[in-house]
């Protein structure tokens, strides 16, 4: 499997680039910007893209997947209870200070249990709702590989104070999805640098199991 993690625009979000060497589909998750970068990396591998997924609809993971849509047509996934955030793209733009990227709408729903492909590689979708509403992590069993947006971090979790946040959820997610996975299951959060689960379950001070 190809997986190439590359931290795109102002607040490093890690877009997730997962492709198969025989197909050479592959799937862009979180392409919240430089999508040039992007495009290199892709053509690099000599990939297609398949499926652009969401893990949640702030600025940092959402923002460039209009322009990645247009580039290479492939469909957007994500969760519709995070309908409400990618349209008021206007208003995070605001907080940071930036343009307004297109909202690129939804074209397929994610929903708990989904088993999104690229050739043989399947990632299995978890309803992680907390960080938003629609927060979802992709599980890669065959690689021991979890692609967990701003759910589960190093040594820490996803913020809760901004619109659609709740810390209880988020806690219950964790607890009851994450942290069920095998304990050498590679957490590729984000923003930052990567963890285990087992790492997580015994030192992150925030959500004991």
């Amino acid at each position: 499997m190809i997986h190439e993690i590359l931290p795109v625009g102002m607040l490093g979000c890690n877009c997730s680039i997962i492709g198969d060497e025989v197909s050479r589909e592959a799937i862009v998750i979180d392409p919240g910007d430089d999508i040039s970068k992007i495009v290199a990396l892709l053509e690099k591998h000599a990939l297609k893209v398949t499926q652009i997924a969401i893990t949640h609809a702030h600025i940092d993971h959402i923002g460039g997947a209009q322009k990645l849509r247009a580039l290479t047509g492939a469909p957007v996934y994500m969760h519709e209870a995070d309908s409400f955030l990618a349209d008021r793209l206007d208003v995070q733009a605001g907080w940071l200070g930036i343009e307004t990227p297109e909202n690129p709408g939804i074209d397929t729903p994610a929903r708990e249990g989904d088993v999104l492909k690229a050739g043989t590689i399947e990632a299995t979708v978890l309803h992680t709702p907390g960080h938003t509403p629609g927060s979802i992590s992709l599980f890669l069993p065959q690689e021991k590989k979890l692609i967990a947006g701003d759910t589960l971090f190093l040594g820490s979790v996803g913020r809760t104070d901004l619109p659609g946040g709740d810390p209880d959820a988020i806690a219950k997610s964790i607890r009851g999805k994450l942290y069920t996975l095998p304990e050498d299951t590679v957490v590729i959060a984000g923003h930052g640098g990567p963890t285990t689960i087992g790492r997580e379950k015994q030192s992150n001070m925030f959500v004991r199991p």
